[in-house]
């Protein structure tokens, strides 16, 4: 099949276009045939070499974290899925490759696509739908008539998180540039703050929930408009312990992640907040449920752009800009 490899690590390496073999299908996987992958920021933080310590991937590597495709094989202990299903899904760490032909993927990682998305609306949501889920629902246990603060609005997580915070019944606060404030209202913002022209500390306070993905600045300043009680999660950094906890990392790996943590858990405490971690886990069992908000209207994809496959190298570059208005999407079938 037609692949593209990671043969080193480096700051905008290209990836290389070649043939390699159909991937191994175990007893509980499911093979998809690729038509479209979703583009994420991780892909080439991941390629620059940034994750060798927590996500030891052995070389050379296909990226993609997301796919939307048809199932073509499915292992022998597989119940819940048949070759002609249309299905999405973000594989499993250590089991991503979505750049490429075909993937297997773990039954329990995979979903049905919702009905109305085409395939490249479909492999938009995945990482960044679960993503926010994991950091709204599960962690941050978000409820009707609590104010959450989500940063970034017009970025994939963004647009994804602020619909997912509004069909709570959530306050929703963001930031983005002035071009994108007429996109954030429109997916359900209430307070739209210009990163440009002002200072979100000085606009919020008393807040119940930050979804923080942007520099140490914005992760200081975001304790000070969280209530007593609140909790800040960030899915940029810095990892915390019960992170490098959950993936069994070595001891070593554990050290460093407990002092890169250090000072904003302390600091996080002495103001009666909670600061956590969030590095998202493959779950078909969440997309089933995002499935359903997606088929009921309640939440919609924001695609900016769709390359084809050869040109995926370029797609990377794009997103590495920050300037992508929701998803990148690469067509590949």
């Amino acid at each position: 099949m037609k692949a593209l490899l990671l043969d080193r690590y480096g700051k905008k390496r290209a990836l290389r276009s070649t043939e390699v073999p159909s991937p191994a299908l175990s007893e509980d996987e499911v093979m998809v045939q690729i038509h479209a992958a979703g583009v994420n920021l991780l892909d080439s933080k991941i390629r620059n070499g940034e994750f060798k310590l927590i996500l030891p991937y052995r070389l050379p590597l296909v990226l993609g974290h997301d796919v939307a495709g048809v199932v073509v094989k499915v292992g022998p202990r597989v119940r819940q899925f048949r070759p002609g299903d249309e299905v999405y899904a973000r594989p499993d760490d250590f089991r991503i490759g979505t750049f490429a032909e075909y993937i297997a993927v773990k039954e329990e990682s995979l979903a049905i696509k919702p009905k109305a998305l085409s395939m490249e609306e479909a492999a938009s949501i995945p990482l960044v739908g679960l993503t926010a889920w994991q950091a709204l629902i599960e962690k941050a246990n978000l409820k009707k008539g609590q104010k959450v603060f989500i940063q970034a609005g017009s970025g994939g997580v963004g647009t994804f998180a602020i619909q997912l915070a509004k069909h709570v019944g959530a306050t929703v606060a963001t930031t983005t540039s002035s071009a994108n404030i007429d996109l954030v209202r429109g997916l359900g913002a209430d307070v739209v703050i210009d990163y440009r022209k002002d200072d979100f500390e000085k606009i919020l306070q008393g807040y119940d929930v930050v979804l923080h993905s942007q520099d140490a600045t914005a992760l200081e300043k975001s304790l000070r408009v969280l209530k007593p009680g609140g909790i800040l999660i960030s899915i940029s950094g810095p990892p915390d312990p019960a992170f490098a906890k959950g993936i069994g990392a070595p001891w070593f790996v554990n050290l460093i992640v407990r002092l890169l943590s250090s000072g904003v858990r302390k600091r996080a405490a002495g103001r009666d907040l909670t600061y956590s971690f969030l590095f998202m886990r493959a779950s078909g069992r969440q997309l089933g449920e995002i499935t359903s908000l997606i088929d009921s209207g309640a939440i919609r994809p924001e695609v900016d752009r769709v390359f084809s496959f050869d040109e995926t190298n370029e797609a990377m570059a794009y997103v590495e800009k920050g300037r992508a208005k929701g998803k990148v999407v690469v067509r590949v079938r």
